[in-house]
């Protein structure tokens, strides 16, 4: 069922919703870019439509809203564990497409991958999902693809049209709510992405012999393995565990989950002082084919769901889409290498 508001009375649905949720979208922090006097578009809490940003990219996806950057899990003393206590109220997220489809990735990651994730489950299902409309593709994106340009998995859709918004309500109990302060209903369609300006190409014949391809020594100098890749990619979930031991007393403290990236130096240091991918390039084409190769094995779709923000955010001008589209060529290589 579909529905078309102004600005008031979609702000009066807002208000509404506020009263059981938190409400989060990406929106702009003034003063707070990379560079002097510039500004950055993150996921925060809002309080009206007016803050959500509909026609730019952010630089950060949703993910952190239900897998923190930083998140205590339990306090401990001498003879005491204590989890840390859970979100009470609930959580409402609008989203893109890709994103929506990076959410499919996380829960295949969190709670199908052997025992689910207590942690992550607990926040993930007090949490519903918004889709926001993509009228057209933005920078370095390649939704179209990795097929995840469009996406029916949402309570509802909303999208903003001149002054106008339309939204797309797939859960019953939002009805009466939406009915109450529409001023018309009708048929709507979330908008999506048709075309991108980046096009990929994954082979159909890759497998791990690309490994072997010289194509991955040119990132042994090209990346300085700084790991925003993996910070600003909706589907990367590695983490590690960090112990905070209180001043006052240094047998109490807290156990914290903290993201980790593969690209960083030390990621795969092991006892003894092992280390399995030691350079740069060893790292990239971990990372490349977790993506695009052997997640999906295991799962039957890609890990990568084409969003950009590695390209976006890349201090050495890396382009990932880039490098999928080497893997053509790397295939042929270790192919006749191999005759």
């Amino acid at each position: 069922m579909g529905f078309k508001f102004v600005k008031s009375e979609i702000n009066t649905v807002f208000s509404e919703l506020k009263n059981g949720y938190r409400l989060f979208a990406p929106k702009i922090f003034e003063g707070t870019g990379h560079f002097s006097d510039t500004d950055v578009i993150l996921y925060g809490e809002i309080s009206n439509v007016d803050e959500i940003v509909f026609d730019k990219k952010s630089q950060f996806s949703f993910k952190e809203i239900i897998f923190p950057v930083s998140e205590t899990i339990f306090y401990f003393t001498e003879k005491d564990i204590k989890n840390a206590d859970e979100e009470k109220k609930k959580t409402i997220v609008f989203l893109r497409s890709c994103d929506l489809h990076s959410l499919k990735r996380l829960d295949a990651m969190y709670l199908a991958n052997g025992p689910e994730d207590f942690y992550y489950k607990r926040l993930r299902d007090k949490v519903e999902f918004v889709l926001i409309g993509c009228k057209e593709s933005f920078e370095n994106c390649f939704c179209v693809d990795m097929n995840t340009n469009k996406s029916e998995n949402y309570s509802f859709s909303i999208d903003k049209r001149n002054d106008e918004y339309y939204v797309d309500c797939k859960d019953d109990k939002w009805d009466n709510l939406f009915k109450s302060n529409s001023n018309q209903e009708m048929d709507v369609e979330p908008d999506y992405v048709i075309e991108n300006v980046v096009r990929v190409n994954i082979p159909e014949n890759l497998s791990i012999e690309v490994s072997k391809s010289t194509m991955w020594n040119e990132y042994n100098t090209r990346c300085i393995d700084c790991g925003r890749c993996n910070f600003v990619c909706p589907t990367c979930t590695c983490f590690t565990m960090q112990d905070i031991f209180y001043t006052d007393n240094g047998k109490a403290g807290e156990r914290r989950r903290v993201w980790a990236s593969c690209m960083v130096d030390g990621f795969t240091d092991v006892a003894g002082g092992g280390s399995y991918r030691q350079k740069n390039g060893q790292r990239m084409r971990f990372k490349v084919l977790h993506k695009v190769l052997d997640y999906k094995q295991r799962n039957g779709y890609h890990m990568c769901t084409g969003c950009g923000r590695c390209d976006d955010v890349c201090p050495e001008y890396i382009s990932f889409s880039n490098t999928i589209n080497k893997l053509e060529m790397a295939m042929k290589e270790v192919s006749e290498n191999g005759k």
